[in-house]
């Protein structure tokens, strides 16, 4: 099966940088495309960037010019680099992949378990 290791979260100052990396381990699927979502204390998650197999990716206008998402498929790896980090960016950070069985086509979405980023003084 599929696991998503996290890692890069931690208590950073407003303007800080951190990097964060998640891994799918296993074997015996593919990857359409990996994600990063965050959730704040009291609110909803929201996705902050994609990028696809093809490596189009996609950043959410909250973090658009600080955050950048880049990937190595060949790795089953993604990152999310933030700079300019602000009290606003505080949250649990999760690895979303949405992947395909290879034996069976069988559809899955994998979370993992996220890694905490606080920002604050």
């Amino acid at each position: 099966q599929v696991h998503l290791v996290e890692s890069g979260g931690g208590l950073v100052q407003p303007g800080g940088s951190l990097r964060l990396s998640c891994v799918a381990s296993g074997s015996g699927f593919r990857i359409y495309d990996m994600n990063w979502y965050r959730q704040a204390p009291g609110k909803q998650r929201e996705l902050v960037a994609q990028i696809a197999a093809n490596g189009r990716a996609v950043v959410a206008e909250a973090v658009k010019g600080r955050f950048t998402i880049s990937g190595d498929f060949a790795k089953n790896t993604v990152f999310l680099q933030a700079i300019s980090l602000e009290p606003e960016d505080t949250a649990v950070y999760h690895c979303n992949v949405q992947v395909v069985v290879s034996s069976n086509y069988t559809y899955l979405e994998v979370w993992g378990q996220g890694t905490l980023v606080t920002v604050q003084s």
